[in-house]
Order: C-alpha cells, then sequence, then structure tokens
C-alpha cells in the first residue's frame, strides 16, 4: 500500500507492507523510503526489509510518480516490476 501526498500524508514517500498476503493494519510496517530505505513504524526483519529494498530500487520511479499524484492506482499497478 503506498500513501499519496494529495490524501493529506504530512511526511515524505512511504510504503506500508504486511507480512503475508492478508494486510491487517495493526500488523504492518510503514516504510519511508527517502533518503535510504527505513522503517518508521512497526517492525521487519532484516531479510524481509533487504527484500523490500530490492523491490523499491526496481520500483522507485513508479512509487515516486504515485505519490506525486502524476499517476493514477491502476497505472502504478501495472507498472511495478516484481522481484525476479
Amino acid at each position: 500500500m503506498l500513501f499519496r501526498s494529495g490524501q493529506g500524508a504530512q511526511h515524505d514517500v512511504r510504503v506500508r507492507v504486511s507480512e503475508g498476503l492478508k494486510a491487517i493494519p495493526s500488523g504492518m510496517a510503514s516504510v519511508a523510503i527517502r533518503p535510504d530505505v527505513h522503517v518508521v513504524q512497526g517492525e521487519m526483519r532484516a531479510s524481509d526489509l533487504a527484500l523490500l529494498e530490492r523491490w523499491i530500487a526496481l520500483n522507485r520511479d513508479v512509487i515516486l510518480r504515485y505519490w506525486e499524484g502524476s499517476i493514477d492506482t491502476i497505472d502504478a499497478m501495472q507498472a511495478m516490476r516484481p522481484l525476479d
């Protein structure tokens, strides 16, 4: 899940991640991507954070365009690249 600046966020770019397929808000971590990828709320295992860093590196431009509101959710989802 991505926050968007146009949705009233009072912070820089963040993604929210859950450990499993079922996203339960209380079990999600909030991760900032600038200036470097780091957990700002919640917890993540180091191995999961390393995978997230790789995914963010592949999709940074899409995440930033979505954050800035220049693409919508559907376009963002279609443009996201999976990890190999």
